[in-house]
């Protein structure tokens, strides 16, 4: 059995994808890289299938019919054979001295007989144009070099929680949770971080430099008007989270922390929802958003008093247009701290 399984979801990837594959490369043995061709119509299958010639041992490709980023994260948990589980995007790739510092670190522990659910790392923003690079750290909120528990979480941050790009997840919680993501939908990457949490017991922390996120191509997902352009699937993806918290809340509530991070997790989810409908200026998208605050009141109304009395819930719902006005304008601030999208 392979130490971890990396899947890389691919669709029309040709120009970039190399880089993030040899990034991977150095893991050797210990790693089992699964390109997912996600239906391109470009030469990814043709790049894919030269590497798995060269690296028979270590890259798998799986060519399927084109379902979305979801659909090939799904299709990679269902052919990864490897202890731990983990999503790296064509466009993205690895610290190679970071990524080293994990295998060995997550090999230490197996052989301590520890198989713990989630290991994180931090990522960095690697925004086109920038120089400062903005990292993103847990070692205020999470124990250091050691095996912990929810019960031994700190405070996050208001605005931060664990993305896709911090986690590594053992393989088997993601099958014992359920983990299907849905197809043809974007924006899926915080299901896959958000669904398996009250299915995690065991964590550990290495303050490493691990994933690079690139961000900065006026194509990309999270583009600000792209994801304007594509609110509705932002909003499926929200009231998905909040139809999961409801589902699985016997679950939660027996984990105080656990809860406390989802409801957290939800606000920023529901925020930006928020904040980019507003942000259209069209009154149909006003609409969407009252639509969107009364969809979680009528599922769960001691979530929707949680998240509409949060820092971030009262910004979303200030009234008026002086209202909103304060609420982009925080917003931009946020955009200057954090440079994202």
């Amino acid at each position: 059995m392979k130490l971890l399984s990396i899947a890389i979801p691919c669709y029309n990837s040709s120009a970039y994808m190399r880089k993030c594959i040899e990034s991977l490369l150095p893991g050797g043995d210990d790693v089992e890289i699964i390109i997912v061709n996600d239906g391109s119509k470009d030469n990814t299958a043709d790049i894919a299938e030269e590497y798995r010639q060269q690296f028979p041992g270590i890259v798998k490709v799986v060519n399927k019919e084109n379902g979305g980023h979801g659909s090939a994260v799904n299709a990679g948990i269902e052919h990864a054979s490897g202890l731990y589980f983990k999503v790296v995007d064509s466009d993205d790739w690895v610290s190679q001295s970071a990524y080293m510092q994990i295998l060995d670190r997550l090999k230490e522990l197996l052989e301590c007989g520890s198989f713990i659910d989630m290991f994180i790392s931090n990522f960095v923003y690697e925004k086109e144009g920038e120089k400062h690079k903005k990292v993103m750290k847990y070692h205020h909120a999470l124990p250091q070099d050691r095996i912990f528990t929810w019960k031994d979480v700190r405070h996050f941050r208001v605005g931060q929680y664990i993305l896709m790009h911090s986690v590594i997840y053992r393989t088997n919680l993601l099958r014992e949770c359920g983990l299907k993501l849905p197809e043809h939908t974007f924006y899926v990457d915080n299901i896959f971080v958000f669904n398996p949490i009250p299915y995690v017991k065991t964590m550990y922390y290495l303050d490493v430099n691990f994933y690079r996120y690139y961000i900065g191509r006026a194509d990309q997902s999270v583009n600000e008007q792209v994801m304007i352009g594509r609110i509705d699937q932002q909003i499926r993806v929200n009231k998905l989270m909040v139809d999961y918290y409801v589902d699985e809340k016997q679950r939660i509530v027996a984990n105080g922390k656990a809860r406390k991070y989802m409801v957290n997790y939800l606000d920023i989810i529901t925020t930006v929802s928020s904040v980019l409908l507003i942000r259209s200026e069209l009154e149909e998208n006003l609409e969407k958003k009252k639509e969107l605050w009364q969809y979680i009141k009528s599922k769960d109304k001691l979530l929707w008093m949680r998240l509409r009395s949060g820092i971030l819930g009262n910004a979303m719902n200030l009234p008026g247009k002086l209202g909103r006005k304060i609420t982009i304008d925080g917003y931009k601030i946020c955009q200057r701290i954090f440079n994202f999208n």
